[in-house]
C-alpha cells in the first residue's frame, strides 16, 4: 500500500476531510490533495506531524510493504496512573486522622487503639497501591530511560516539532500550574477556620480537608509536569540538559534514601520507646519533611553545580 492510500485511510478512518486534515499541518488543501493523489509526496516535517495525529510510525507511513498500521500510542498511557499515584500519596494519612479525630470525639464506638491501628492499615495500603502504580509506570517506560541520563541527537525536523507542541501545550501548562499554586495556598483556609472555632475534632477534618486539596494541586501539576519534562527530556533542555542529567542521577538516589530515613523517624516518634502510639498526632512529620526535601534538592543542585 503506498503513502497516497495510507493517508486516504486514516483520514476517513479519524473522520476528518482534506480541508480539516490541511488546517491541523497548516498547509492548503491542495497540498493535502496531491498527497492522497500520488502527485507529491510530504516532507519530513509534514511526516512526523502525521505520525502524531494518526498515532502511527514514521516507517508504516513510508514503506510501501508495511500494510498495516503500527501505532505509536495506547489507551495504556502511563500518564493518568503517574497523576493518581502521586495523589494517593498526598491522600494516604487522611484515614488515620479522621480515624483518630472520631474515637477522640467518641462518635460510633471507635476507641483509640482501634481508629490508629485501622488507619496506620489504611495508610499501608494506599502507599502500597500508590507504589506498585509508580513501578508498573516505571517499568512502561523503561525503553526510554536513556532520554535522561544520555546525550541524544535527534533526527531532521524532530527538534522543530517538539518546540512547536511545547508551545501549544503552554497554555495548558500554565493553567494547571496557576490552579495547583491556588489549590495549595487556599488548602491552609480550613484549617485556620478551624482554629478560631477550637474544637480539636474541627482541627482534625480541616487536616484531612487540606491534604485532599493538596492532593488535587499535586494532581494538576504532575499531570502537565510529565508531559513537559517529556517534551524536555527530547529536546534536552530545563531540567535535563545533559550536564544536568549527571546531576539527576544522584538526586534520584538521594530521594530514595531520604523518604526511607522520613519514614523510619515516624515510626520511631510514633510507636519507639517514648512514643505516644497515636500516628493521627504524627502528621507534621510528613509536613515538615516534604518543606526539607524541597530544599535539600535545590541545595545540592546548587552545591554540584557551583563544584562541577
Amino acid at each position: 500500500m503506498i503513502f497516497a492510500d495510507k493517508l486516504i485511510t486514516l483520514r476517513k478512518k479519524a473522520g476528518w476531510s482534506q480541508e480539516e486534515l490541511a488546517e491541523k499541518l497548516n498547509v492548503t488543501r491542495q497540498s493535502v490533495s496531491k498527497w492522497e493523489g500520488a502527485q507529491s509526496v510530504p516532507d519530513i516535517d509534514k511526516i512526523l506531524q502525521l505520525s502524531c495525529l494518526f498515532g502511527v510510525t514514521t516507517d508504516y507511513l513510508l514503506k510501501d510493504e508495511q500494510a498495516e498500521p503500527e501505532y505509536t500510542e495506547d489507551d495504556t498511557s502511563p500518564l493518568p496512573r503517574v497523576t493518581l499515584a502521586a495523589a494517593l500519596c498526598v491522600v494516604s494519612p487522611i484515614p488515620l486522622l479522621a480515624l483518630g479525630a472520631l474515637s477522640e470525639a467518641g462518635l460510633f464506638g471507635i476507641w483509640d487503639d482501634l481508629a490508629g491501628g485501622i488507619g496506620l492499615i489504611a495508610l499501608l495500603v494506599i502507599i502500597a497501591a500508590a507504589v506498585a502504580i509508580f513501578m508498573q509506570c516505571s517499568a512502561s517506560v523503561r525503553a526510554y530511560e536513556f532520554l535522561q541520563k544520555q546525550a541524544i541527537e535527534t533526527e531532521y525536523g524532530v527538534t522543530g516539532l517538539a518546540k512547536e507542541r511545547r508551545d501549544a501545550f503552554a497554555p495548558q501548562y500554565d493553567k494547571a500550574n496557576i490552579l495547583g499554586t491556588v489549590l495549595c495556598v487556599l488548602s491552609a483556609v480550613p484549617v485556620f477556620a478551624a482554629m478560631m472555632v477550637g474544637a480539636s475534632f474541627l482541627v482534625s477534618a480541616s487536616i484531612c480537608l487540606v491534604l485532599a486539596l493538596v492532593a488535587c494541586g499535586v494532581y494538576a501539576f504532575v499531570r502537565v509536569g510529565t508531559v513537559r519534562d517529556a517534551m524536555d527530556q527530547l529536546l534536552e533542555e530545563g531540567d535535563y540538559t545533559r550536564p544536568n542529567k549527571a546531576i539527576k542521577s544522584r538526586i534520584n538516589a538521594l530521594t530514595a534514601a531520604y523518604w526511607l530515613v522520613v519514614v523510619a523517624i515516624f515510626l520511631w516518634y510514633t510507636f519507639g520507646p517514648n512514643g505516644n502510639g497515636q500516628p493521627q498526632y504524627s502528621w507534621f512529620i510528613w509536613a515538615i519533611a516534604g518543606v526539607m526535601y524541597a530544599a535539600l534538592v535545590i541545595a545540592v543542585k546548587a552545591f554540584m553545580k557551583k563544584n562541577r
